[in-house]
């Protein structure tokens, strides 16, 4: 079999969230698969050796002067067509409209398709434009996929409630977290990173972005009102955020005298992540909204306490009695789940051991097994048409 991947940004050097799936899945074929050929097809850019080599797996750069929906509606299918693949996987939530070859796609989830407004003041335009490009591609295109692969069983649900599946092409399959995320206890790895970065002594981190459903605006508030009650202790570390966009959403909640007690990274690359998560004393994640939540198993493997949210799939991936669940919506439950895990360092201790045997249910090598049987399946089911 002849297996075509959708990789257009795996080559960018700013990766985040699909892209690394889209990369460990490559990463954990290579490892289980000698026997199926790959096709990798990818938009040129800077990092063009994060994909190892493997003697069954072919790079394709692909140009396109229409930028993303060209290289996605044009230059993919007819590429992938030109290559021979018998399937073509595209990864990332959306695929090409008129593919010759049949598709597999990864619905990670249909934010954009439900009742949230994609013209609602949070959030850059460029979001706001690809919630639009994917509200009129997505729903044609999972039409004719031959499988659907989503990330959890809470986002199958929404899926399937969305879609109305009468067949089996809809399966849940975990994403797994990756093996470089474990405690660090080397004193001279952390001193690195915390000088690479100028770490502070006594930090909570928090790894959000522009996008609304981050609940950065959230985080923000309930860390400005746990300063009230322990000025200065501790600094709130947060990644690759814009210093305008940061001032904005101070602004406000009316808290720009905690400014100084936020430290920005700058971008990250994910191999130096868990020397940082490793030093802060709560990991904060809790997003209005996720289909997984990779970062929560992240945050797990490091060995610290976890705070999380208790809608969506997030207690799915948490498990029971592993983190601290809040409502997102309310800043008090997040400050007041902070204030509990500095004044408990007990309690904060346990679920920091309890993270650690929670994050080693997921590995990238499962869910790149179940993938490739899923492959196999619908290449069974093309011969057999």
């Amino acid at each position: 079999m002849r297996i075509g991947i959708e990789g257009q940004r795996l080559f960018r050097k700013k990766k985040h969230g699909m892209d690394m799936v889209a990369l460990e899945l490559i990463k954990n074929l290579q490892k289980i698969d000698r026997t199926n050929e790959y096709v990798v097809f990818v938009k040129p850019d800077f990092d063009d050796t994060c994909i190892p080599n493997a003697p069954n797996f072919k790079i394709v750069q692909l140009e396109s002067k229409w930028g993303y929906p060209g290289w996605e509606q044009i230059a993919l299918p007819k590429a992938a067509y030109k290559e021979g693949c018998d399937v073509l996987h595209c990864t990332s939530n959306t695929g090409p409209l008129f593919s010759k070859v049949p598709l597999i796609t990864t619905l990670h989830d249909i934010i954009y398709l439900e009742s949230i407004s994609i013209f609602k003041k949070e959030g850059t335009w460029y979001q706001k434009l690809g919630n639009m490009y994917r509200r009129y591609f997505v729903p044609p295109v999972i039409k004719k996929s031959k499988k659907v692969i989503t990330v959890s069983n809470y986002e199958k649900e929404r899926i399937n409630n969305h879609f109305g599946f009468t067949d089996n092409r809809l399966t849940a399959i975990y994403n797994g977290v990756g093996s470089h995320f474990k405690k660090v206890t080397n004193l001279e790895n952390l001193k690195t990173i915390k000088d690479k970065y100028n770490l502070p002594d006594h930090f909570f981190f928090f790894l959000g972005n522009t996008d609304p459903k981050k609940n950065t605006k959230g985080v923000l508030k309930a860390f400005s009102d746990f300063n009230k009650e322990y000025p200065s202790q501790y600094k709130l570390v947060m990644l690759d955020y814009d210093e305008g966009e940061l001032l904005k959403l101070l602004m406000s909640i009316e808290g720009e005298e905690i400014r100084p007690l936020i430290h920005l990274t700058g971008y990250v690359p994910n191999i130096d992540l868990p020397a940082i998560i490793s030093q802060c004393e709560i990991f904060l994640y809790p997003s209005l909204r996720e289909s997984f939540g990779i970062p929560i198993l992240e945050g797990m493997a490091c060995g610290v306490p976890v705070i999380t949210s208790n809608t969506s799939s997030m207690p799915e991936v948490a498990g029971e009695d592993t983190a601290l669940m809040v409502d997102p919506f309310n800043p008090l439950e997040i400050t007041s789940a902070i204030r509990t895990l500095v004044e408990d360092k007990m309690l904060a201790q346990v679920l920091a051991e309890k993270g650690i045997k929670r994050a080693k249910h997921f590995s990238w090598e499962t869910m790149a097994k179940n993938v490739l049987e899923l492959y196999e399946d619908v290449h069974s089911e093309l011969k057999n048409s």
